[in-house]
């Protein structure tokens, strides 16, 4: 079975750059992950899961979630601290994705 962008590729195709950015743009399409973003950006560390569940007041798993969509294209990672996890902005995937939109708006 094919993911959608998997198809539109197969039908266009679609530049595998062009295919990462349109991952990277659904990833950051909610605004909590949005601000999880712009706060770990902002931040140049790492923060502990817990500590952006309180200050978003959204549940501990509805937070999981999107640190799970933000990882899973590259956006962030995470170090473990057993019982805590740390996350990170992953510095490579983020200066691809700053590049890839900056020259879409150029």
């Amino acid at each position: 079975m094919h993911s959608p962008m998997e198809k539109v590729k197969e039908k266009a195709e679609i530049d595998e750059d062009i295919v990462q950015m349109a991952a990277f743009a659904k990833a950051m399409s909610h605004p909590v992950r949005m601000y999880i973003l712009m706060k770990l950006s902002k931040m140049n560390a790492c923060c502990y899961s817990g500590d952006l569940a309180e200050e978003l007041q959204v549940s501990p798993s509805t937070l999981s979630q999107h640190f799970k969509e933000l990882k899973h294209v590259g956006l962030i990672q995470n170090h473990m601290e057993l019982p805590y996890i740390k996350y990170c902005i992953n510095q490579k995937n983020w200066e691809r994705a700053r590049t890839m939109f900056y020259s879409l708006f150029e």
